[in-house]
């Protein structure tokens, strides 16, 4: 079964990681959002790739999600005593990531391909692809004005309300392999990522949603009990009008996308208003706080995803 997931930062991440456990190399792709890249430093920075990347070696940092474990700071340290901008971390050896993808990106190698080789030299397997080779980036209209992505979520620590969430137009075109992949897609997973900033930018990329909507597609709640898991999607559902509750997350996406929405046994009473919405909705344990907890919600997924597709 060919799987292609949709995700974006450190909960997309850990389902990915479950999924890499559970499902050849060969046969999974995963679909990072871009939408957050922007330049720091005159570097190329995709905080969500690399997490996703980070994640997938198996050497992402376990307390935070993001980063590197066992990372260190004397580089950021350099800067500060200079004057510069810390208001975004990067670590020692992180930076390395952002040295080279700038590098080769800057010799006219695309994101696609400098991601790939990046991945390879990591030891990851599955398939990692930015959603666009070109840039795509979000913004947000907020109360305190017209913010780019990481000046809202690092530089403000997500605190302006939001109003509306600026998508490029036209949109941004999938790669080549983006289209590939999605075609040859027997399942998709959309992560338990926020619905709003993560996964929408890869849906807004031209033509991702017909060709997810053209196949089973299971999406995973990120919100249990009235909260995120991680971040700030209740805070951005909430301040955008939606209901925050994963039967909230069903009417986002819609059921002319999803076949099925995967909550957790916390919401389980908002199973049947989710199905009215025709979409299949199974309650099961969706914190991963473990491995195991990974590799558990993914085998859940995949196995529902091959009974509703």
């Amino acid at each position: 079964m060919k799987v292609v997931a949709l995700a974006g930062g450190v909960g997309g991440a850990k389902l990915a990681w479950g999924l890499a456990q559970l499902v050849p190399a060969d046969d999974l792709t995963v679909i990072g959002n871009t939408g957050d890249d922007f330049r720091h430093l005159g570097l190329a920075i995709s905080p969500d790739l690399d997490t996703l990347m980070y994640t997938l070696a198996g050497i992402a940092n376990r307390a935070t999600g993001w980063g590197i474990e066992g990372d260190t700071w004397q580089g950021m340290a350099m800067i500060a005593r200079y004057g510069g901008p810390t208001w975004f971390q990067l670590g020692d050896r992180d930076l390395a990531t952002h040295l080279l993808r700038s590098e080769r990106l800057a010799q006219g190698e695309t994101l696609t391909a400098v991601t790939a080789a990046l991945g390879r030299q990591l030891g990851v397997e599955a398939a990692l692809r930015p959603m666009s080779d070109r840039p795509a980036p979000t913004r947000l209209e907020t109360d305190e004005g017209t913010l780019a992505f990481q000046e809202w979520f690092v530089g403000r620590r997500w605190q302006p309300v939001v109003d509306r969430i600026v998508l490029p137009e036209p949109p941004a075109p999938a790669s080549d392999e983006v289209v590939a992949a999605l075609e040859a897609a027997d399942l998709v997973v959309i992560a338990p990522s926020n619905p709003l900033v993560s996964v929408a930018p890869i849906l807004h990329t031209r033509p991702v949603w017909e060709l997810a909507a053209d196949r089973p597609a299971v999406a995973v709640s990120p919100i249990v009990g009235g909260r995120a898991i991680r971040g700030p999607a209740a805070k951005l559902m909430a301040e955008l009008g939606l209901e925050v509750s994963p039967l909230g997350v069903a009417r986002y996406y819609g059921a002319d996308l999803l076949d099925g929405l995967v909550l957790d046994s916390a919401d389980g009473a908002t199973a049947p208003d989710i199905e009215a919405l025709g979409i299949a909705a199974l309650p099961a344990a969706t914190w991963m706080r473990s491995d195991e907890d990974r590799v558990e919600l993914a085998r859940i997924v995949l196995d529902w995803g091959r009974r509703l597709g």
